[in-house]
């Protein structure tokens, strides 16, 4: 099959890919099914809820862009970073998905420094709540604190956070499904 069929019925060729063919329904429902950290962790914890909380931390001009950072990862799926800086080729792909997506959103072409920063105190937060902190250093968030506002007690099931995730899509947009 030349091209992926999205939860929606759109059908994506990744070599011409158009705004068009990026719905939110898609991305939510995409995301809420992708675990984070490949699945190494003590329970199931959603792209999806990540990215609803990496919302809530950034000033409110950042928040559409921080719920939708990640939002390649539902044409892409997560690759761990490790794994990724091994892959030139997926990393141009995603680049491209990315821009179509940032272009459909009226996003900035590049990712935001307040953004980034929050996609990293998320990291360390995820660290910290997850059980992931086995004592070891995690050069990326040298100097990068967890949330003080966030603690993650409640990772939430696939539907859950699909919910989670439209609705606030709906509450930075304005949007009523």
């Amino acid at each position: 099959m030349p091209f992926l069929t999205t939860f929606t019925g759109q059908h994506i060729d990744y070599r011409n890919m158009t705004t068009s063919q990026i719905i939110t329904e898609d991305i939510a429902v995409a995301l809420s099914n992708i675990c984070r950290f490949a699945g190494h962790v003590p329970e199931f914890y959603s792209v999806a809820q990540h990215a609803v909380l990496c919302s809530q931390i950034v000033p409110a001009e950042f928040a559409l862009e921080a719920l939708l950072h990640d939002a390649a990862e539902a044409y892409c799926q997560d690759i761990p970073a490790p794994l990724k800086r091994l892959l030139p080729d997926y990393q141009r792909l995603e680049e491209t998905v990315d821009i179509v997506i940032r272009e459909r959103y009226g996003l900035p072409a590049t990712m935001s420094g307040p953004v980034r920063y929050a996609d990293l105190v998320m990291l360390a937060t995820e660290r910290r709540d997850l059980d992931l902190d086995d004592g070891s250093g995690w050069p990326v968030l040298e100097g990068i604190p967890p949330s003080d506002l966030i603690i993650i007690t409640n990772p939430l099931k696939p539907g859950q956070a699909y919910g989670l995730f439209l609705a606030r899509y709906n509450e930075l947009t304005g949007r009523r499904l």
